[in-house]
């Protein structure tokens, strides 16, 4: 398949994630007044979306706290900078099994819960988009695995498709495109799908090039595709996912670093990312533009 370059490419922030990254560098944002405003720095920075989670304030640890949630979007949307929020719903699909021998019952770490309050936040916030992880992995702890069967993802999915909130689909290898494709032809999705490529998430796709072109081609016509790459490759994937016809996500969740031996911010990985963008002859386009291409609602939260 012959490439085509993405001349109008979005750049999506990954704020924060729900890793053990937030003993790991200062920059990484805790409480939600954190969240937004390196949010919101990024937004200026060039990102058209920002991707957020929430932590709890002061350990740090990942939550689905409502007002957390809350207090978050409505911080990002008080404020004068215009941006496409994109919440995470990729939380309480979580089993640590107890081990080889006794993998019951499960240990600290384990949150499975149901698809109604999976995405709870969602319908509490209605953020103009929302991640939908679109099977099951093995992940890099020995027994931690993120789990969404086929009847959970297709109840969130009804869901999200039911709000008015575009479901983005995180594909970690080959085999989530494949039902992310039946979930269109299921109607559970609309046919003009949005796609998240995640490379190099240890035990799904590897980020090397072969693989990433195997995911590419595998994205109907009608799609949108995003991409990134984990660490040290995170800016790599910023030229190829533009080369290869898609848009781009940087960010702390997937990377740490600006330079070796410097901690990055969420708005110099996303300047970064506009250079190389620029540098490579496209347009970053902004959250209207955005809006438009992706036919987002932008909605109020209730009350």
């Amino acid at each position: 398949m012959p490439l085509t370059m993405n001349k109008e490419v979005f750049i999506t922030c990954a704020v924060t994630g729900s890793g053990g990254t937030q003993d790991r560098s200062p920059h990484v944002p805790r409480s939600p007044k954190e969240i937004a405003e390196s949010a919101l720095k990024a937004a200026k920075a060039g990102a058209a979306v920002v991707h957020c989670h929430v932590r709890d304030p002061e350990t740090g640890k990942p939550s689905r706290d409502l007002k957390l949630y809350r207090e978050l979007t409505d911080r990002v949307r008080e404020s004068d900078t215009d941006v496409v929020l994109n919440l995470t719903a990729g939380m309480g699909g979580d089993i640590v099994f107890g081990g080889v021998e006794s993998p019951f019952p499960t240990l600290e770490g384990t949150d499975m819960v149901g698809a109604s309050e999976r995405v709870a936040h969602i319908a509490e916030c209605l953020p103009e988009i929302c991640t939908l992880d679109c099977g099951t992995m093995n992940f890099a702890e020995a027994d931690y695995v993120m789990t969404n069967t086929p009847g959970m993802l297709t109840a969130m999915g009804r869901m999200m498709t039911e709000l008015g909130v575009k479901p983005e689909i995180e594909a970690f290898d080959t085999g989530h495109l494949w039902y992310a494709k039946q979930l269109v032809a299921d109607g559970v999705l609309a046919p003009d799908a949005l796609v998240q490529l995640c490379m190099g998430v240890p035990w799904g796709a590897p980020d090397d090039l072969n693989t990433f072109m195997a995911m590419v081609n595998n994205v109907p016509d009608s799609w949108t595709f995003s991409a990134f790459g984990l660490g040290r490759n995170q800016m790599a994937y910023v030229a190829a996912a533009v080369l290869a016809g898609g848009n781009v996500r940087v960010g702390l969740e997937d990377n740490l670093w600006l330079d070796k031996g410097v901690l990055a911010e969420n708005h110099q990985l996303v300047e970064r990312a506009v250079s190389i963008i620029e540098n490579m002859g496209a347009k970053v386009i902004g959250p209207a533009a955005v809006r438009e291409k992706l036919k987002l609602t932008k909605q109020a939260p209730k009350g």
